[in-house]
């Protein structure tokens, strides 16, 4: 039986959703401006990277065809052969631009419901969420309840959460309640124990996700997030293309977020590490462990995380070319009848204002030994990209989405 691996690069949209007006982000283009600003020479970095954006293998399956179908405009640098692997690109039916949204869209399972938000203002969470969470947990109170981001209310708000005890609550443009603490002052198990709570309470404000952010660090300079993030989602509506594998009797193996963000639900087995270079060694892992009818399912979070947030045009780059030097070694991974599908989520371009998402169509590219490349041109859900899967894996149909095989 075949295998499949879906690699979803976190936030690396190209432009061109019909819906982006009404987010805010018409002419968003994360994939595009960078590289305009990397043949511009503002993705240069003293000892990082210089230059044109740099992407052979991700230009040779068809990444630079799929952003010019996508926006209309080829992406600089990029180079334009022929695409070996099948390419197109995808809109999103879901309403949100966050992450659960575009995930279990690409799982076949489009989000039927608007989320809950936390308002722009200070403070942001509600008085009787903030004083249900102090009931229940004995905390002495909560630092920043603002829209922040996680790096900046860290050098901000660490040494007096160190000093106090109090937890460091904040949220963004998406449907999330995030806590940072500190992974020894504080102490990780009793983080983890206070998202669970929190999990609970914001259910009635419909709010996708309550991520830990722990951190270590004794001053506002030395502060740093690990890898120990973990993230407490909602559960999909329905079952999603990791279920049916599940019910088919094969495993989903699940790299990096990717249990996190389903919930745990339809997850054969965990592959943890931290960034993307790990990520992409744990994802060769779980090819290597995959038998006949598996899914890999693999996220590679430092492009939003790092560098789509931090709005770091160089830093976002590298981590780019970084990744497009790690394809040989997952082509060379493959069995015949293996597919491989490599997509985003939503996108976050660095030269966009504010930090937050942006609501771009996201690529998709296709291949496996022996699979012709061709242009399956728009695609008006992410959801066709799990019912391709599906089909390849030999799953009866969804009722999302459209195989494109």
């Amino acid at each position: 039986m075949p295998r499949a691996i879906l690699i979803v690069l976190d936030s690396v949209g190209i432009g061109g959703a019909p819906d982006a007006e009404a987010y805010g982000d018409a002419g968003a283009d994360t994939l595009g401006h960078i590289a305009e600003a990397c043949a511009a020479g503002r993705g240069d970095r003293a000892g990082l990277r210089a230059g044109p954006l740099a992407l052979p293998n991700l230009g040779r399956l068809g990444l630079g065809a799929a952003a010019a179908g996508a926006s209309g405009i080829w992406p600089a640098g990029l180079p334009e052969p022929a695409p070996t692997a099948i390419f197109g690109h995808a809109a999103e039916v879901s309403n949100g631009k966050d992450t659960p949204s575009g995930h279990w869209e690409i799982a076949a399972v489009p989000v039927p419901f608007d989320w809950g938000y936390f308002p722009e203002t200070e403070p942001c969470f509600p008085a009787e969420l903030t004083e249900a969470i102090l009931h229940e947990t004995g905390l002495p109170g909560l630092l920043g309840n603002k829209h922040a981001s996680g790096t900046t209310i860290l050098a901000e708000l660490g040494e007096e959460h160190i000093r106090t005890g109090k937890p460091i609550a904040y949220t963004s443009a998406d449907s999330v309640f995030q806590i940072a603490a500190h992974e020894t002052h504080f102490g990780l198990d009793r983080l983890y124990a206070l998202c669970e709570t929190v999990r609970r309470l914001v259910d009635p404000y419909r709010i996708g996700r309550v991520i830990a952010r722990p951190f270590i660090g004794e001053t506002a300079e030395t502060f740093e997030r690990t890898g120990n993030r973990r993230d407490y989602a909602v559960p999909p509506p329905e079952p999603t293309l990791l279920d049916r594998v599940i019910a088919a009797g094969h495993t989903t193996r699940a790299v990096g977020k990717i249990g996190d963000i389903f919930a745990h639900q339809g997850i054969g087995r965990l592959y943890k590490a931290a960034g993307n270079k790990a990520l992409t060694d744990a994802t060769l892992a779980a090819i290597r462990d995959a038998a006949d009818g598996d899914l890999v399912f693999s996220n590679l979070v430092d492009f939003d995380m790092l560098y789509g947030h931090r709005r770091d045009v160089p830093g976002y780059a590298a981590a780019l070319e970084a990744f497009d030097t790690r394809l040989p070694e997952i082509e060379a991974a493959l069995r015949p009848g293996d597919l491989v599908v490599i997509t985003a989520d939503h996108g976050c371009d660095p030269t966009w204002r504010g930090t937050d998402h942006t609501r771009e169509q996201v690529p998709i590219l296709a291949f496996g030994p022996g699979l012709p490349g061709k242009d399956i041109g728009a695609r008006a859900s992410y959801a066709d990209i799990g019912e391709t899967v599906a089909a390849h894996l030999g799953l009866a149909p969804g009722r999302h989405g459209r195989s494109f095989l």
